[in-house]
This record gives structure tokens, C-alpha cells and sequence, in this order.
């Protein structure tokens, strides 16, 4: 039994709520925008009373999997449109420097040319020295793209140079002794 999926999601009052039985899509409308995603046969959704309820329509491992998984993807949905999602982004090194260009993000990061990254479509990407704000209303896009960002420079374990989370520790190494 799933202790995330048995819980009800209650729906606050700013968000409504919707499922297409036929299209098997749970559609999230609230002041910040509107999010849909396909749910899995093995999974039923029903919406009533202010809550969604999410319970397994088939038995099988699969089916307990995914009804925890779709449990929290609709409360990631529904905290998506009301206070939305972000990620911050740290970028160290001397002459690394990040900036939006149109709608793409340019990094100079230490390699022989810029770094363009195009930037999706529902996040929205800020800088301020050298901090990257990476933000949405859809949790899976903000988080990849910022795992995208960081791919481009990860912090290295000698300096620390790089792009990290704020907050990421990195462990560092000694570098070479001397004879």
C-alpha cells in the first residue's frame, strides 16, 4: 500500500482540477498557468468533494508503482500553479560569467567559445552576477534544465571551479605534493 498515494490531494481554492477519462489526462488550471499530464491505465483518478483521490485500476507491481508516482505528480502540478517552482544555480571561477541572451542562456564557462542553451518553453531563466534563477510552474521542466545548465560546467574537485546547486556541497581533493 502506498502511504503517498492513499492520501487525498485537497485542491486549494484559486486551482481547479479536471480528468478526461477518455484521454486519460489530468489537466491543472491556477493563477500562475495550466499544466496536463497523461496518466497510466494501471492508475484511476477521481476528482470530487475539493480533493483528487488516486487509487490503483489493475493489480500488478507496476500498478502500485505508479500510484504513488501519480499522487505526487499531481500535487507537484497543483503546487506548480499557485506558488510555482525554482531552482538557483551557483557559477565559480574566475572569468566564468552567465547571461540571458534572447531567449537562450549564454555561459562562458572556460571553454574556447560561449556556451548557448536555449531556454524552454514555460521556464523563465534570471541572472544576477553570478547566481542563475531558473524558474516555472512545471517542476520536471525547471528541474531539467537546471541539471542541463549544471552539465555544461559540473564543479570540478580540485578548485570547486564550476556550476553548482546553491547550497551543493562538492568535496574537494588534495591536489599533488611536491617531492
Amino acid at each position: 500500500m502506498s502511504r503517498i498515494g492513499k492520501n487525498p490531494i485537497s485542491i486549494p481554492g484559486q486551482v481547479s482540477v479536471s480528468f478526461d477519462e477518455d484521454a486519460r489526462v489530468v489537466r491543472v488550471k491556477g493563477p500562475k498557468g495550466e499544466l496536463e499530464r497523461k496518466v497510466r491505465p494501471e492508475v484511476a483518478v477521481a476528482v470530487a468533494d475539493g480533493e483528487v483521490r488516486v487509487s490503483i485500476a489493475s493489480r500488478g507491481v507496476l500498478a502500485r508503482a505508479l500510484w504513488g508516482t501519480t499522487a505526487s505528480h499531481i500535487r507537484n502540478m497543483i503546487k506548480g500553479v499557485t506558488q510555482g517552482w525554482s531552482k538557483v544555480l551557483e557559477v565559480h571561477g574566475v572569468g566564468y560569467r552567465a547571461e540571458v541572451a534572447g531567449n537562450a542562456l549564454k555561459l562562458l564557462v572556460g571553454y574556447s567559445h560561449p556556451v548557448l542553451l536555449p531556454v524552454p518553453q514555460g521556464v523563465s531563466v534570471s541572472v544576477e552576477k553570478n547566481v542563475i534563477t531558473i524558474s516555472g510552474i512545471d517542476k520536471e521542466a525547471v528541474g531539467q534544465f537546471a541539471a542541463q545548465v549544471r552539465k555544461v560546467r559540473k564543479p570540478e574537485p580540485y578548485k570547486g571551479k564550476g556550476i553548482r546547486y546553491q547550497g551543493e556541497y562538492i568535496r574537494m581533493k588534495e591536489g599533488k605534493k611536491g617531492a
